[in-house]
């Protein structure tokens, strides 16, 4: 009976972890999935993790007993045709070669085992772009005093905002992720209620980097923050940095010896100080 309990349980815990494993494949990232409280079948991103943990346990145990009950077959694959147990037998050295392969593949980022990985990369970073990134990594967890100091936002303006809007919250120091669950919003909801279109600030870059910033093309940041590619070009330039708007913030720091943030730093600063350079703005 125990046979086939762990056979059985081993078969239905490797479908449903060949589920959990394809939704994490494609879920957003962490920072996008929280700020936008994604859900898929009304599971959240923790909650597909931790399935997915709890049934990779539940595998691997049914799969000891499995190996334990079926321990003769498998020295019978590692027999020569003597019947003398060898254990790099053709069978063993073609499973050996198969796990040595996509090891090091994926190590090394060699196509096609890379490819499968920038694939994962290529959705999440569309994820982010249709749910929105917030405006720095883990949003959701500052309190809303932290929150708006961080972003900008007058504090008592965002608080007689989300009454307005029937918003519960205890204070200053509740966290927004706390604030959006009792409320049954998204911390992004009520970012968008806290600072409405109209009264976003255009032109300026906050003092700290939005998330996934290093993967956004400069035409995509210029959009978002309602600047001028070409001034922004231009900016670069003075500094000896080259770049185009299709390149992103990442691409064009490696070319300048720099790093992402280095980037962002001298395109903020350039912009604060009234940088005469002008050119028509993106559309």
């Amino acid at each position: 009976m125990l046979r086939k309990v762990s056979s059985l349980t081993a078969l239905l815990s490797f479908i449903l972890l060949l589920l959990t494993s394809v939704i994490l494949y494609i879920v957003p990232a962490g920072r996008v999935a929280y700020w936008a409280d994604w859900k898929l079948w009304g599971l959240s991103k923790t909650q597909w993790t931790g399935l997915h943990v709890n049934l990779g346990i539940l595998f691997l145990v049914a799969i000891l007993f499995h190996t334990w009950f079926n321990w003769g077959s498998i020295l019978a694959y590692l027999k020569n045709k003597a019947r003398e147990i060898r254990i790099f037998t053709p069978a063993f050295n073609i499973s050996l070669i198969l796990v040595i392969a996509f090891t090091i593949g994926t190590y090394a980022q060699i196509p096609p085992f890379s490819t499968l990985i920038d694939i994962s990369e290529t959705i999440k970073e569309n994820a982010g772009r249709y749910y929105g990134e917030p405006p720095y990594g883990h949003a959701e967890l500052s309190s809303l005093k932290s929150f708006t100091q961080k972003t900008g936002i007058d504090m008592e303006k965002a608080m007689e905002r989300l009454r307005a809007a029937k918003i519960t919250f205890s204070g200053e120091n509740q966290t927004l992720l706390d604030i959006a669950k009792n409320s049954g919003l998204s911390p992004k909801e009520l970012f968008l209620i806290m600072q409405p279109e109209s009264e976003r600030p255009k032109g300026v870059l906050p003092k700290e980097p939005p998330a996934g910033m290093g993967k956004k093309p400069l035409a995509d940041l210029c959009r978002e923050f309602s600047l001028d590619s070409e001034k922004v070009i231009g900016l670069l330039a003075r500094e000896k940095i080259n770049a185009t708007a299709e390149m992103s913030i990442r691409e064009i720091a490696e070319g300048s010896g720099k790093d992402a943030f280095e980037v962002y730093d001298i395109i903020r600063n350039g912009l604060m100080k009234k940088d005469p350079v002008s050119a028509p703005a993106i559309k």
